[in-house]
């Protein structure tokens, strides 16, 4: 079986997302890359959360097409590779539907930087990217648009949903999260009153200090 530990790897990144509440039913996806033979693996279409295994995850190159898997590739799968193909430095995609986040999605706005916390993780303001259909690269296409000149690793496509990235699959994830999480404070505070804001040169610098000093 190729890819074995990479398999592992994001079918245990899997559990993360209803973990996380990011996702419902069959919904949502992981995918990584690996960088030396620019193989990619990710979720086959339609297969509950509870029954994937490592066995099970689908290896395609980097135009989609299966290498190697016993079931139908996820239905992002050519959007996960437009990503890949246009950012080398990315080798995990995750996509969800998660409900704050998805909120964003649907109003077409995107989600204000007004935590220390979205500063730390994304430098700014999470982008909402225009409006595609599922199945074929155009996903990716507005991804890859909605990202240009933001430091932000994921954005949100509107009417559908979340798009994070990183330089690997765990830290893809990672920003899925915490998209999430302060989509859901946004929200909330939102209905309190108008967030406060954070200057721009503040949000730089816990950027930096988070991306370069914060942890081991």
């Amino acid at each position: 079986m190729m890819l074995e530990e990479l398999r592992a790897e994001v079918c245990r990144l899997h559990a993360e997302l209803p973990k996380n509440l990011l996702v419902a039913w069959t919904s949502g996806n992981v995918s990584a890359r690996d960088p030396e033979s620019g193989l990619v693996v990710i979720k086959p279409s339609g297969v509950k959360f509870e029954d994937l295994t490592p066995e099970n995850m689908v290896v395609v190159d980097s135009n989609g097409e299966i290498v190697e898997g016993a079931h139908k590739a996820s239905s992002d799968t050519a959007s996960h590779c437009y990503i890949y193909r246009q950012l080398p430095d990315v080798n995990g995609v995750v996509h969800t539907h998660s409900r704050y986040a998805t909120a964003f999605a649907v109003l077409g706005r995107e989600i204000p930087c007004v935590t220390t916390a979205m500063a730390d993780e994304f430098g700014g303001p999470i982008p909402c990217g225009g409006f595609a259909l599922i199945g074929g690269e155009e996903i990716g296409q507005r991804v890859v648009e909605a990202l240009d000149g933001s430091r932000s690793p994921s954005c949100i496509l509107q009417s559908h949903g979340v798009f994070a990235t990183g330089p690997t699959a765990e830290k893809a994830v990672q920003a899925a999260v915490m998209t999430e999480d302060n989509a859901a404070i946004v929200w909330t505070a939102l209905q309190m009153g108008t967030p406060l804001t954070i200057a721009e040169e503040d949000i730089a610098k816990l950027n930096y200090r988070y991306q370069n000093v914060y942890g081991q």
